[in-house]
């Protein structure tokens, strides 16, 4: 049994890639998503921490 070359596997045509201005734009607009991520989850875990030191007030 012969195959044909270029049929299956990674013989096919070469994707095309994508710019590096928007390879950047890309990295940097992850960069800062996960920033925001990790502000947000400080400022829970710092208000939940301040919120459990205050007494409560009957």
């Amino acid at each position: 049994m012969i195959r044909s070359s270029g049929t299956a596997g990674f013989q096919s045509r070469p994707a095309p890639v994508a710019s590096s201005r928007l390879t950047n734009a890309i990295a940097a607009s992850l960069a800062i998503g996960a920033l925001t991520l990790c502000l947000v989850v400080m400022i829970t875990l710092l208000s939940s921490n301040v919120t459990m030191a205050m007494p409560i007030l009957s």
